[in-house]
């Protein structure tokens, strides 16, 4: 067979199968396997065996080249993955014939193995790329409305950890099980930044007032969820297409202020009727307000934040959100430590909330 073959091809000899396997499985592997069947120790059917159950050699084209000619030991080889068949005494231009037929044969599967590994690459890429752009459109929007407040931008990271956490820490529940998947928990955190967006409509003079609103201050600001899901709304309408993380978006930008039991706003909705995305951001977002300190208002202890969300507990939130926060409790504080607004940060909003605060009046 070398004599026959290496004239124009690169041929390697193996005596036996385990010198074949090492061939096989070197750096330099082969295009083609030409394989007995009866050989001494390892037989030619268990080599075959071995070498399909490699992902490293698993694509190797083997040819069976044995004296057995049943058909039931043709049908086993080819039923090993063998991809033909040649008994002894052989022909020589068949045997070119069918080495030169399945070297062509490799060279199109290779190449097209070679193809489909490039788009899969090439999709993996730009998915990456498109999911990039998204993240930063969201915070670029999220900024926006973060630049216009009291708020800084770490308040938009804290709240999506906390409902990440929150998420992962519901996922057995009963409740919960069904809805917080793993793509909805990823949605729920890329979604969460937008959830004040909203704010952008509200006048300086409301929105940067530090003390307590008047009725009439008030029902302006209740309107920042509707601005924000109409905002998210148009956005999408100009995509033309439905998107899973501006539809949660615009779920927890109108449904963040609502209470379980029917007193928030604006919708008055309670209980199940709010989106579970919005009770996970209005118990995360309360609890940043309570806690991180503000151009105005220094923050309060952890212990009483958490008393204050324990209060809460089927009158604000979701009891079962509440149950589900004081066991995590801790990752929470570590999630506000971890994203503490330093003071240069502080004093930069401090500094710039003067220059646009509408004077008092006496």
């Amino acid at each position: 067979m070398s004599e026959l073959l290496r004239d124009r091809y690169r041929v390697k000899i193996a005596t036996h199968g385990e010198k074949a396997l090492r061939i096989a499985g070197g750096e330099s592997r082969p295009d083609l396997i030409l394989l007995d069947v009866m050989m001494p120790g390892m037989d030619g059917h268990e080599v075959c065996q071995r070498l399909k159950a490699d992902p490293a050699t698993r694509e190797i084209p083997v040819i069976f080249l044995t004296a057995r000619s049943d058909v039931a030991d043709e049908t086993r080889g080819l039923a090993l993955g063998a991809v033909d068949y040649i008994t002894k005494p052989i022909s020589p231009p068949i045997v070119r014939a069918r080495v030169r037929t399945h070297l062509q044969l490799k060279a199109g599967a290779d190449f097209l193995r070679d193809k489909a590994a490039y788009l899969e690459a090439e999709v993996a890429r730009r998915s990456a790329e498109l999911a990039a752009i998204q993240d930063v459109t969201i915070h670029a929007m999220a900024s926006l409305a973060e630049t216009r407040d009291s708020d800084t931008g770490n308040h938009i990271r804290r709240t999506q950890h906390y409902v990440r956490a929150l998420a992962e820490a519901l996922r057995g529940h009963a409740r919960f099980r069904d809805t917080l998947t793993s793509d909805y928990i990823a949605t729920l955190f890329k979604s969460a930044p937008l959830h004040d967006i909203g704010k952008v409509g509200i006048p300086d003079r409301i929105l940067l007032k530090p003390g307590r609103y008047t009725p009439e201050e008030f029902e302006v600001m209740k309107d920042h969820p509707r601005l924000g899901r109409d905002a998210i709304a148009q956005a999408e309408a100009q995509l033309g297409t439905p998107v899973g993380f501006l539809s949660m978006a615009k779920d927890i930008a109108y449904g963040h202020q609502e209470k379980w039991d029917g007193s928030g706003y604006p919708q008055g909705l309670g209980g199940d009727a709010i989106p579970l995305s919005a009770r996970l951001m209005a118990l995360a977002d309360v609890y940043d307000a309570l806690i991180c300190r503000r151009v105005y208002k220094p923050g309060m202890p952890h212990e009483q934040a958490a008393a204050i969300i324990a209060e809460g507990r089927g009158r604000h939130f979701d009891p079962d959100l509440v149950d589900a926060f004081q066991t995590i409790q801790d990752e929470f504080q570590a999630i506000a430590h971890r994203f503490a607004d330093d003071d240069v940060t502080m004093q930069r909003k401090r500094e710039w909330m003067e220059t646009v605060s509408p004077p008092d009046i006496a």
